[in-house]
């Protein structure tokens, strides 16, 4: 199925909080330090794609790949008007961190193509154990958070998913099998993920040392929590991805993600769409979901 642009109005007036979740700023700064990587990462793999794209006979594989670089511009440019704020209200020592991964991804943008296409591929791997956790976790991680910045996160991953193939069939029909390309796309699934791990990790830990908690043990051990639960969700997605064989087909949408793609289809596309994060169960926002599809929060 070809990916589905969508350019969404998402905005991030002056009066939005950096701290757009009240008594968790572990949670915040790390998504807001995942955030500070998408304006230099995503405008890379467009980059990559589109230097890959005209090598790919498939039509359909080549238009998903278009569709691909469409959702990943829309992605980027949302998130660096989120950026800008966060810099101008309270953080601009985050510019420093740009400016070392604009010379991180110039550096990259000199490697192969199969080793580009791979770290593509392999940081979109990443992206389905995110949606996973963010999704099933939604209400202990965006409960009562400010909608406008949940919302813009959900819709982000439900287009990771939908776009979950990607990049995966086009270094395929770049490369094919064997077991060079093998190991070059195993090791882009380590290089693309971590890339962007330790980029956020510098993000979030230089948010949390400008709030006064680095240092706090309280804390640190609620960002441990967060993050090991992170690692729970993200590292077994990882882990098959790495597998020969693998197609990100074997890996099922959320039942949720399903329904947010479904709802936009046929909603009214003129204003952005708010999540209810009071609600128990933060539904879809387009229509209450059937109570057969009804998702129900992990134990």
């Amino acid at each position: 199925m070809i990916p589905i642009p969508r350019r969404i109005p998402f905005a991030f007036p002056d009066d939005l909080n950096p701290q757009w979740k009240p008594g968790d700023p572990e949670f915040t700064a790390m998504v807001n330090g995942a955030s500070l990587v998408m304006p230099y990462l995503e405008p890379f793999l467009i980059r990559t794609m589109r230097e890959a794209l005209p090598q790919v006979a498939d039509p359909a594989i080549a238009e998903s790949g278009r569709a691909f670089n469409t959702q990943e511009q829309h992605h980027y440019q949302a998130h660096r008007r989120f950026n800008e704020l966060l810099k101008r209200s309270r953080y601009p020592e985050l510019a420093q961190i740009e400016a070392d991964m604009t010379a991180s991804y110039a550096r990259l943008a000199k490697r192969s193509l199969r080793t580009r296409m791979a770290y593509t591929a392999g940081f979109e791997a990443m992206t389905l154990g995110v949606t996973r956790w963010l999704v099933d976790y939604r209400q202990p991680l965006f409960g009562g958070a400010d909608s406008r910045v949940a919302s813009f996160i959900l819709w982000h991953f439900v287009e990771e998913s939908e776009h979950k193939c990607v990049a995966h069939d086009v270094y395929h029909a770049l490369y094919g099998g064997g077991l060079v390309n093998y190991l070059v796309r195993a090791v882009g699934v380590l290089h693309g993920s971590f890339d962007v791990m330790w980029y956020s990790m510098r993000g979030y830990r230089l948010i949390l040392k400008k709030e006064g908690l680095w240092f706090r043990l309280s804390s640190r051990l609620r960002l441990a929590r967060r993050l090991g639960s992170f690692v729970r969700h993200v590292s077994p997605y990882l882990l098959r991805a790495m597998l020969p064989g693998h197609d990100p087909r074997q890996e099922a949408n959320p039942v949720w993600v399903d329904d947010w793609i479904a709802g936009h289809a046929t909603a009214a596309q003129d204003e952005p769409p708010l999540l209810d994060t009071l609600h128990p169960d933060i539904p879809v926002p387009f229509a209450p979901p059937p109570a057969a599809t009804s998702a129900r929060l992990p134990a």
